[in-house]
């Protein structure tokens, strides 16, 4: 059987790039309600208030550049002999950028755009705003292309048919309050699979892991890469 790493990233990872995390005090998310700018009902209340907040988002992701774990994870893409693919939680294009290409975006990518009409995509400029038209169809149905709570992450079949064949499954930087990716290592387990969390602190499904490496990520994951690598 070819050797599978299946990495899942969330916040955390992108955090030391100067992206903030939910849990930020005094960032993007502290200043709005989950419910105003991260769901279906909030757009449709107030698509004014949530592609500013999202043109916010998007222009901070400009400005940021990869870390030292992006920069690892594509060195191991590069150098491990099997596949290996990275299943984020983060709208960034960080991990392209570091230069990983087996990139699966599960929450969507704040540099596309959605027409929640013909839901044709096409690349995001810089600054959205409601009365933007669908290149393809003409609606002024323009959304950001953002997998909001309620609605159904991106690739869902792909990922399980990844964690049925990984033979090594790593959460970086992820809360695990968020699901389905927090299941992700039960299942990850229920076959037999090696698991690994690389974090600032435990997860809330930390006790799940066969191990765990607690630090920054731009110091835990280039040693973990590092040992993989060399192993």
């Amino acid at each position: 059987m070819t050797n599978m790493i299946t990495i899942l990233t969330g916040a955390g990872i992108s955090a030391e790039s100067g992206l903030g995390t939910f849990r930020d005090e005094g960032g993007l998310w502290a200043q709005h309600r989950i419910e105003d700018v991260a769901t279906p009902e909030g757009f449709m209340r107030d698509p004014e208030l949530v592609h500013g907040f999202y043109n916010a988002r998007r222009a901070q992701a400009a400005d940021a550049v990869p870390n030292a774990a992006h920069v690892a994870l594509a060195k191991l893409e590069a150098g491990f002999d099997g596949e290996v693919l990275i299943v984020t939680q983060n709208v960034d294009g960080l991990h392209e950028a570091a230069g990983s290409q087996n990139v699966l975006h599960m929450h969507g990518q704040l540099d596309s755009a959605l027409c929640a009409a013909c839901e044709r995509r096409w690349p995001a400029p810089l600054v959205m705003q409601p009365s933007d038209a669908c290149p393809h169809c003409e609606a002024k149905a323009t959304r950001p292309d953002i997998v909001w709570f309620g609605e159904m992450p991106y690739g869902m079949h792909s990922i399980e048919d990844a964690l049925a064949r990984t033979t090594l499954f790593a959460s970086i930087g992820t809360s695990g309050n968020v699901y389905p990716a927090a299941g992700f290592v039960a299942q990850a387990r229920q076959l037999g699979c090696p698991t690994i969390e690389l974090n600032m602190e435990a997860s809330q499904g930390g006790s799940l892991f066969d191990t765990r490496r607690l630090g920054p990520a731009s110091e835990v994951v280039p040693a973990w890469v590092e040992e993989l690598l060399s192993a």
